[in-house]
């Protein structure tokens, strides 16, 4: 006989509010586009924790890199920020590699 767990876990965004669920059985997180955090893919957590998200800009020169802009206000992002109780996670939004051939 084969036993099915079925695992149901609540999402929340501490931007802005939305919630989901997911049946994944394996560890996951859930992202989502956040109108409130510029509309860039953010994190939801897990319903009932605490957090705060920030983004950060980045602050040094980008040439002809080809960076993360924030949609909004066209400026380039460097990381978004989840502060919790348990500790902190960094999602970097590095710039994308290029090639040249001759």
């Amino acid at each position: 006989m084969t036993v099915l767990i079925s695992a149901i876990h609540e999402w929340y965004c501490p931007a802005c509010g939305a919630t989901d669920q997911t049946k994944e059985v394996k560890p996951h997180t859930r992202f989502h586009v956040c109108p409130k955090l510029r509309f860039l893919t953010a994190p939801m957590l897990p319903r009932g924790t605490s957090a705060k998200v920030e983004l950060n800009e980045r602050e040094d020169y980008i040439g002809r890199e080809l960076v993360q802009l924030d949609p909004e206000q066209g400026r380039p992002v460097m990381n978004m920020v989840t502060t919790r109780d348990e500790g902190t996670d960094c999602m970097v939004y590095a710039p994308t590699a290029t090639a040249r051939t001759s």
